[in-house]
Formats: C-alpha cells, sequence, structure tokens
C-alpha cells in the first residue's frame, strides 16, 4: 500500500517518521543502523573529511552511526547534536566545516534529507512536521525558529510541509478510536521542553475526528535539564566544581565555565581547544584538589561525554522503580560512583517540576476550563515517567484520569494522521 501521508517528530534528541496509508493505518519507519533497525533515528550529525589534498571533500553520517563512529575515531571530526535547540536563537547563523561554510538550515537540512531518504514522492506526500509549543532558548524568536524550520524542509526537498504543536500530534494518536467527545490535556515532554495544548475532541462522520484547540502552553524545561541536575550534583563535584586553586598566595574556586559545558554532553566537544586544554593543565598544577580536575580533562580530552550521559540516564530512569540506585561511570582511569536516592534528586529538579505546573496553569487558564474539567490526560516522552512528574499530573487530575503513550510514536503517528486528515479537508473543500 502507498503512503497518503507523512508526520515527521524533529526532536531535539531523537526523530522519527510516521507513514499513513489512506485506509487510516500508520506504521513508523524503521531504520538500519549498526546496532539494528531502530524507530527513533538520533537526531545528529558527523562530518569528516575524505580523500588527500587536493581533492578533499567533506563526508557525514546522521543518526545513530553518527554517534558511533564519533565515539571510535581518531582523526579530526565533527559531532554535531540537538540543531533544534538552535533554531530560534540569532546567535547560531553560520559554522565552518573542514573549510565549508553551513548555516543552521543547510546543517537541518542534512539531517532531514537523511531521515526520508528512500521514501518515494516526498515532495508530493502531504506532510506535517510536529513543533514545540514555545521553542527552546531563554528569549526564543518563534518567526526565526519557524522561517529557519521551513527551509531546512525546503532543503530536503519537501517545501510544501505543513506545522503543528507537537501535543496536538500526540492527542491526536491517542483520540483516533474516540467515540464521544472529550476535553484533553495532552503533555508531550521531549529533550528540551515540555508542551502542553488543552484540546477539544468532537468524533464525526467517516471516522473523521475534529479537533478544536482550546489552548497551548510550554517551557524549556524537560528530560535534557533533569539530567543536568544529576551532572550538577553528583558528578560535577567529584571532577573539580567547588574547589580551589592558588594564585598569588590566595585561593581562588575554579572558574564555573569549565563545569556549566556539562549542561549539554555534546558541549564537551567544544571545550576540546588549544586554549581551554592548556589553561586546565595550569589549573592542574595550581589546584589544592589537581586529582579531580585531571579527570575533568581526561573527560574531555577523551570524548568521554556521551558515556557519561549514559550512566546518568541509566541512573534517572532506574529512579523511576527504586528509591536509590548508584551511578557508575568507570571510563580511561576516570571512576565515579555516587548513591543517589530519589528523594534526592526529587529536591534537585523541584524548581524544574514547579516550572512544569506554571506552563500547566497556564494552558488550562488560557483554555478557561478547571481541572475537574478535563476528562483525560495524555502524558508521552521519557520525562512523564519521572515520579515527581508523575505525581504532580496524579495530584491534580487524579490517576484514573492519565495516561501513558509510547514515548517515541505518539507524536509522530498522530501526525501522520493529522496530514491525512488535513489532505481529505483540502480535496472536499
Amino acid at each position: 500500500m502507498t503512503t497518503a501521508a507523512i508526520g515527521i517528530d524533529f526532536g531535539t534528541t531523537n526523530s522519527v517518521v510516521a507513514l499513513a496509508r489512506a485506509d487510516g493505518s500508520v506504521a513508523t519507519r524503521s531504520f538500519a543502523t549498526r546496532q539494528g533497525a531502530v524507530d527513533a533515528y538520533r537526531s545528529a550529525l558527523m562530518f569528516w573529511r575524505e580523500g588527500r589534498p587536493p581533492k578533499t571533500h567533506v563526508a557525514h553520517v546522521s543518526g545513530p552511526d553518527a554517534l558511533d563512529m564519533a565515539l571510535g575515531m581518531t582523526t579530526e571530526h565533527r559531532f554535531l547534536q540537538s540543531l533544534k535547540t538552535h533554531l530560534s536563537s540569532r546567535a547560531f547563523q553560520e559554522t565552518r566545516l573542514f573549510g565549508k561554510l553551513f548555516r543552521l538550515e543547510d546543517l537541518i537540512g542534512v539531517f532531514l534529507t537523511d531521515l526520508v531518504a528512500g521514501l518515494d514522492d516526498v515532495a508530493e506526500t502531504p506532510l506535517v512536521s510536529g513543533r514545540p509549543v514555545v521553542f527552546a532558548g531563554e528569549r526564543p524568536d518563534e518567526e526565526l525558529a519557524l522561517g529557519r524550520l521551513r527551509a531546512s524542509y525546503g532543503k530536503a526537498g519537501m517545501p510544501a510541509v505543513d506545522f503543528a504543536y507537537e501535543p496536538l500530534g500526540a492527542a491526536y494518536w491517542y483520540a483516533r478510536d474516540l467515540k464521544t467527545p472529550q476535553t484533553m490535556l495532552v503533555a508531550d515532554f521531549g529533550g528540551g521542553t515540555s508542551d502542553f495544548s488543552v484540546m477539544r475532541f468532537e468524533p464525526g462522520g467517516a471516522g473523521r475526528l475534529d479537533a478544536i484547540p482550546l489552548s497551548h502552553a510550554g517551557v524549556g524545561v524537560a528530560g535534557d535539564t533533569f539530567d543536568y541536575r544529576i551532572i550538577e550534583h553528583a558528578i560535577s563535584p567529584r571532577l573539580g566544581k567547588g574547589t580551589q586553586y592558588r594564585s598569588f598566595e590566595k585561593l581562588l574556586p575554579i572558574p564555573a565555565h569549565y563545569h556549566a559545558a556539562f549542561a549539554q554532553w555534546h558541549r564537551l566537544s567544544l571545550m576540546k581547544s588549544r586554549e581551554t586544554m592548556a589553561e586546565l593543565k595550569a589549573l592542574i598544577r595550581d589546584a589544592v584538589e589537581p586529582g579531580k580536575l585531571e579527570d575533568l580533562l581526561t573527560v574531555i580530552e577523551y570524548d568521554l561525554g556521551y558515556e557519561l550521559y549514559r550512566a546518568v540516564s541509566a541512573a534517572k530512569i532506574a529512579l523511576s522503580d527504586v528509591d536509590e540506585t548508584r551511578l557508575s561511570f568507570r571510563q580511561m582511569d576516570v571512576t565515579i560512583e555516587a548513591p543517589i536516592r530519589r528523594r534526592d534528586f526529587d529536591s534537585w529538579i523541584a524548581d524544574d517540576v514547579g516550572a512544569i505546573e506554571t506552563a500547566l496553569d497556564k494552558a488550562l487558564s488560557e483554555a478557561n476550563v478547571s481541572t475537574g474539567a478535563i476528562e483525560a490526560v495524555f502524558m508521552t516522552g521519557g520525562t512523564s515517567h519521572v515520579p515527581a512528574v508523575r505525581a504532580l499530573f496524579d495530584r491534580r487530575f487524579g490517576a484514573s484520569r492519565v495516561h501513558i503513550g509510547d514515548a517515541f510514536r505518539s507524536v509522530a503517528s498522530g501526525l501522520a494522521l493529522l496530514a491525512l486528515d488535513r489532505a481529505r479537508a483540502t480535496v472536499a473543500a
């Protein structure tokens, strides 16, 4: 059966493509990688130079294979991830990769081209891409972000892309089998943002589903933020954060910017410059606790950021089921063993959960509906499994009304159905 519509959930960490057929059935696309077939395609690119001068060219690979190659490559390369977080920022205009100039739209376009490679007629097939309610960043420029995202799809051969809020996609997927009208809150937790939509769904004739958006709200707090809280409290102090060094007989704190880079693990690779490495080596000579900074230097020098974040992620996931776990990291003679209790983790993320609740309250207020008027809550994304987040929604709405969706497939699958319905409505008109 041919593809009648496409939904793309272009994410900060992972991206998913869903294909809808004319009969309303939906399947997520599977990608062949070195690690086997995956539905969630890592939102990553790696570039390197191939050939011998003067006939060299810039080669690239994307997805999970980009990560695998970057971890094993010893020659010069550039690994890029979380490009979505830069969409709304004018600070990231362009970068040079081995002498070739790339704008942000070019880089995302390269990734999207790989994401849909092998699909037939993507330029003509109805396509809806997700977009966050609020783009990541301190002062997100929505017009800039959407313009860049549209241009990126154009560069990937999809100029007719339509957009929809990501929680709307999740809601569409949940509501596809509704037989009676329902007012629903959708909470979509990604890597960079948490988005909320209040929707009214009214089943129509011929299997049609009328979705009436009542409000949308979002906040730049999500899974990546929770990871960073573990780094901040359990990892960074073991790598020299809060320690001191001697300068002209005075004790001074180690500069904070060396540990601020841990907010996103892939930023560690940007620290691997001659100047930064020289600065750290100088600090080590004068440090009160040189061993901790030596471990930090090793993490940066050997690109251990990903392994470090895998250990952090494993600990975070474990805390969804147990009251205490042990974060264990052992690479290149760097050993970090840190017991983490759920109650401590809950205290570390308390302000972040508060920011999520504030965005939730905004969505309800702008929809002019009470908590009791919400008949169902549909949550999707890995952060929906964090006990403190789940407890917030259980407390506000009651556990019986809260439903957890597929962390990866819900948004893209709903977007594909939405694209199908929009195409049918256009034909009917």
